[in-house]
């Protein structure tokens, strides 16, 4: 997965000239944990031009025990040659696998520079030393930058082994694949690493994917470098410690010509046949399968015809506060937005573009409803139980302004009720023409936490995605479970087929200025983030394909509250 999104621009008026992919790779990191090496992780941040704020951009994967880490992820980022773009690469030791790192980690250094002169480097290769912990060495970072070709292919290839070397005392050995891509200067960038296969010597691996960019950066001939490592427990998931079986060199044009007798390759270990005078190989490895298809972009879907249908939910627990109190998060002050107003007219503003009726269903939860004070978690803004739509985003304002005065804030928390209610009519259209985008905006911890991680677990497999936006100070830990950017959501040993839910905290996005419309661009901006992509991961999955013709489909009756 790889972060790929430009930097803020509130108008949108500038055109990178190109996109450019930086590498990173870290030596000599500080050790902080007690029993075994740190697990890394680099945090890449961007200046603004008029703020000159830092905002993160994007992680790469955590890397277990190791203080030597080459990241897979890379880092994809729009370049613009008239403007001095700063980056900031901060270093972490993350203890846990939670999307919060500023609660379970340790900070291991840090650098500053700019893209352009990562890009204007001998090679495309900056090494920078890491600093910020006084009177410790923290080691050096090393970025390396590439201009992305506009190649959209996606290449898919099985391959096995036979007869590797034995490397374990004990049993057999514990075989893995690193890719590598060759630069200019003769160094290597690595792109992709497949699963161990344990305890044998001829594994056969997983069919992976892989952009060819990836691999090859459109050059067909460009060298492509495998090496074979036997896993080895100390070494985890840094190849440098694993034990070395042997490499071989291939190319893409090489690997497209798919199975047959020259994709069948000779594993060679240079120090082993320098020693040996009878040395052959070290095993072989077999290309099985390969196949490649073009890479479909959220534009090819939206041109197709796929329209993004927006749902709203909105917390209206006694938590918020009372709505006729200025301490109230639900507080209509007539001076300005509340949160909860200014998180749905920001994202709600960007997605309305995207559906071509604009009739947005719009759902509160939480409140007791009149005349009888029932509790529901899922009752239409609009106080229609046959018609939830909205007109327009300042439709949905409207009525969630009108809820707040004839409603009664109480309880409890429940997400799952709106969860399945969406998810239901998402079912109804799986063909690709509709997509549904939950936003909820809440000021709490959720009260049904195992419904509603069933919920989502169930909504991963349909056309839909959802966005929590956390408002006010309340903190929000246990939102960071539904957001599977590292660890996928599951519900009772069911793993999320695919990561749908977003979650930031609004406070975060806030200008220090004052200035609303800064903090609901930027809001918009990291919420939405994600939305293409799982788009992108829906039709896939499905073999769907962007068509000019796509039909729209009627969208089906939701149903009133619950």
């Amino acid at each position: 997965m790889m972060a790929s999104i430009g930097e803020f621009d509130p108008l949108n008026t500038r055109v990178p000239a190109t996109k450019i992919e930086v590498t990173v790779s870290c030596r000599h990191l500080l050790d902080v944990d007690t029993f075994s090496k740190s697990d890394p992780v680099v945090v890449l941040y961007l200046q603004g031009v008029g703020s000159k704020e830092w905002r993160e951009f994007g992680r790469t994967e955590v890397i277990d025990n190791t203080l030597n880490p080459d990241f897979v992820r890379k880092f994809v980022l729009d370049f613009f040659f008239e403007e001095k773009q700063n980056l900031r690469f901060d270093v972490y030791n993350v203890d846990t696998r939670s999307c919060n790192i500023s609660k379970h980690k340790d900070f291991l250094g840090q650098t500053f520079c700019t893209l352009g002169e990562v890009i204007g480097s001998v090679g495309g290769r900056l090494e920078k030393t890491l600093s910020g912990i006084p009177g410790k060495k923290c080691g050096v970072i090393i970025l390396s930058a590439e201009e992305l070709s506009n190649c959209r292919d996606i290449a898919t290839m099985q391959l096995c082994a036979n007869k590797l070397d034995k490397k374990d005392f004990f049993g057999k050995s514990d075989p893995f694949l690193v890719f590598y891509r060759s630069n200019e200067d003769g160094t290597f960038t690595i792109c992709h690493k497949t699963e161990v296969v344990k305890n044998t010597l001829n594994p056969v691996w997983q069919a992976f994917t892989i952009p060819v960019r990836a691999l090859c950066n459109g050059d067909y001939d460009r060298t492509v470098k495998v090496d074979v490592y036997d896993w080895d427990r100390d070494g985890r998931c840094c190849a440098c410690f694993h034990d070395f079986i042997g490499e071989f060199t291939t190319s893409y044009r090489e690997l497209s010509r798919g199975q047959n007798q020259f994709n069948v390759y000779e594993v060679l270990n240079p120090k082993k046949k320098g020693r040996k005078k009878k040395y052959v190989n070290s095993g072989t490895v077999t290309l099985l399968s390969f196949k490649v298809e073009s890479e479909y972009t959220f534009v090819d879907f939206i041109r197709g015809g796929t329209q993004l249908n927006f749902t709203v939910a909105i917390d209206f627990t006694a938590s918020n506060g009372s709505p006729s109190q200025p301490s109230s998060l639900h507080y209509m002050s007539p001076y300005q937005m509340n949160a909860y107003g200014m998180a749905l007219k920001a994202v709600g503003e960007v997605i309305q573009d995207y559906d071509s009726d604009k009739l947005f269903p719009a759902y509160g939860f939480g409140a007791k409803l009149p005349p009888n004070g029932n509790v529901s978690h899922a009752f239409p803004l609009s106080g229609d139980s046959v018609n939830p739509n909205c007109v327009g985003i300042e439709g949905v304002l409207q009525a969630y302004f009108e809820s707040l005065r004839t409603v009664t804030l109480y309880g409890p928390t429940n997400f799952a009720p709106v969860i399945n209610q969406v998810a239901n009519c998402a079912a109804e259209i799986t063909d690709g023409s509709q997509y549904f985008v939950l936003l909820m905006i809440t000021d709490g911890v959720i009260s049904d936490m195992l419904q509603t991680k069933e919920a989502v677990v169930n909504a991963a497999s349909l056309p839909m995605s959802i966005i929590i936006v956390g408002v006010g100070p309340a903190e929000f830990d246990a939102m960071e479970e539904l957001d599977g950017d590292e660890v996928r959501v599951s519900f009772k040993g069911r793993e999320a087929e695919r990561d749908i839910v977003q979650f930031v905290p609004f406070r975060d996005y806030i200008d220090r200025t004052g200035n609303q419309v800064l903090s609901m661009a930027r809001l918009a901006k990291d919420v939405l983030a994600e939305i293409p992509d799982q788009i992108l991961s829906f039709m896939k999955t499905r073999g769907i394909e962007p068509r000019p013709g796509l039909s729209c489909s009627p969208l089906p009756d939701l149903p009133g509250h619950i």
